[in-house]
């Protein structure tokens, strides 16, 4: 049998991935393999290839002789998670520090002037999308593949957990604070102080997520 081109289920992944990451295919729902074929367009065998990529990736959870679901992030999960990935995108921005130019300062100075902006006029989806890209430009400056590897792999799975930590009171200024205190760090080529700044703030983010979570819980409470 021919090998089944890597594009056909690459495509059917990172369209599943996409799925799920926008709520459409949300936490703990059944992928129906046939509904897949037909929605995809494709057989059953590259979806089977995608599905092994996604479960690999912790997107998915497969069951044996029940099939795959999307895959719930836990409060421990996030216990977990957080302090890792504190520890490793830490890590990216005491790398950045070293390795910064000055043109890439000036492209860093650019991004947190528009945080900036965005976090005066309370413009919250773009604030998400400048803190993102300040966090790619650190880990690209980091030059160290395997920590983009494996932050990249976590990232996705505490894109599951799709609670916006920003709408939590005071988190939003906070959060800024936070951003600048990383940039002065390394404007200083301080690499220390950059990666435990950089670690605070991940760290940070979990707290605005319990708070979160707790606020849930009082709601539901009778």
């Amino acid at each position: 049998m021919r090998p089944v081109p890597n594009s056909l289920h690459d495509e059917a992944a990172a369209r599943l991935r996409e799925q799920i990451f926008a709520g459409a295919l949300p936490p703990g729902s059944f992928l129906d393999e046939g509904a897949l074929c037909e929605r995809l367009s494709i057989s059953r065998t590259p979806l089977r290839e995608a599905l092994k990529v996604l479960v690999a990736e912790g997107l998915l959870r497969h069951e044996p002789r029940r099939g795959c679901f999307v895959a719930e992030v836990t409060e421990r999960d996030l216990d977990e998670i957080f302090p890792v990935i504190a520890l490793l995108e830490g890590r990216a921005a005491h790398e950045a520090t070293r390795n910064a130019s000055a043109a890439d300062v000036a492209a860093l100075t650019a991004l947190h002037q528009r945080l900036q902006e965005c976090a005066q006029q309370g413009r919250i989806t773009d604030y998400y999308e400048a803190n993102y890209a300040i966090h790619e430009a650190l880990i690209t400056l980091a030059d160290n593949r395997w920590l983009a590897q494996v932050i990249g792999d976590l990232r996705k799975i505490l894109r599951l957990a799709r609670a916006q930590t920003l709408h939590v009171p005071g988190r939003l200024q906070q959060s800024l604070a936070e951003h600048l205190a990383v940039f002065a760090a390394l404007k200083a080529r301080d690499c220390d102080a950059a990666e435990e700044a950089m670690r605070n703030h991940l760290l940070r983010q979990r707290d605005a997520l319990r708070d979160i979570a707790r606020n849930q819980q009082s709601r539901l409470s009778p």
